[in-house]
């Protein structure tokens, strides 16, 4: 006979989960907490869980993922994809990072690392603590004669802060070199000080991936506004009405995907 009896478990659904949801997912944007974000696996990885973020099923050109990696977990061996381009940035712990057969070297929170298409890598926690890396895999857009940029390895705090638009109170920083036409994304980080919002609702063809880091405040999206704070994730696609207004007392910052530098494709 089948046991069904359940095992043993002390913990319980809290009052007023039932329902209680501040995701929503539309046609061409999606705000998606981190508690309603289920939990899979990949076959490259070991004792790693992987939590899908945005996925062309979703609508998203591109996909994006928060790998939860325990310690001895990681990449099985030597991982790449012809042609598909490779970002991770490190949230909590550290994390060794092996390109194209060279040295592993260690990235802490802030580390980043971009991998162009058909790039062997290892990704490893040889820590005795998890991990936590915010990945994005995109297709890469050729274009004529440009080269594939190189592998890049680095840590935030070696990117200067910059303000192009001039309005006080907000910062940027570039983690993949701004302007260099080969290549064919950004991942930006951006800085709000408290009070301090975009100058106007933007509405553009780029498609971004918003990773909040710090900090919280109030995202326009489309014609409704979503209260964000750290570990929430937003999609938008192209045309999306957007405009970001920070609330609280400290700074607030998100890790920014968003594609440039191409024509549009016919």
């Amino acid at each position: 006979m089948t046991n069904r009896a359940f095992p043993p478990a002390t913990g319980r659904v809290p009052p007023g989960a039932i329902g209680h949801n501040r995701g929503v997912v539309r046609s061409n944007y999606a705000f998606m907490p981190p508690e309603g974000v289920l939990i899979s696996r990949l076959p490259q990885y070991k004792d790693t869980i992987v939590r899908v973020l945005a996925a062309p099923v979703l609508g998203a050109a591109f996909a994006q993922y928060v790998l939860e990696i325990a310690p001895g977990g990681g990449t099985l061996a030597a991982f790449s994809e012809d042609s598909v381009q490779h970002f991770f940035y490190v949230l909590s712990g550290e994390v060794a990072l092996s390109i194209d057969g060279a040295a592993a070297q260690g990235m802490a929170p802030g580390g980043f690392a971009y991998l162009p298409p058909a790039t062997p890598f290892t990704l490893r926690n040889e820590s005795g603590e998890p991990v936590r890396v915010l990945a994005l895999r995109k297709r890469h857009e050729p274009a004529p004669s440009l080269t594939v940029p190189e592998p890049i390895l680095s840590h935030q705090d070696a990117v200067p802060m910059t303000n192009h638009t001039g309005k006080e109170g907000r910062g940027f920083q570039f983690l993949l070199p701004y302007g260099d036409m080969r290549f064919d994304f950004e991942m930006n980080l951006m800085w709000f000080k408290p009070g301090v919002c975009f100058p106007a609702v933007e509405t553009h063809v780029m498609e971004h991936g918003l990773y909040m880091l710090e900090g919280q405040g109030l995202y326009l999206l489309g014609e409704e506004w979503h209260e964000i704070w750290a570990q929430d994730f937003i999609w938008m696609g192209g045309y999306c009405p957007q405009q970001f207004y920070p609330t609280g007392h400290d700074d607030a910052c998100y890790l920014l995907y968003k594609n440039v530098n191409r024509d549009v494709a016919l």
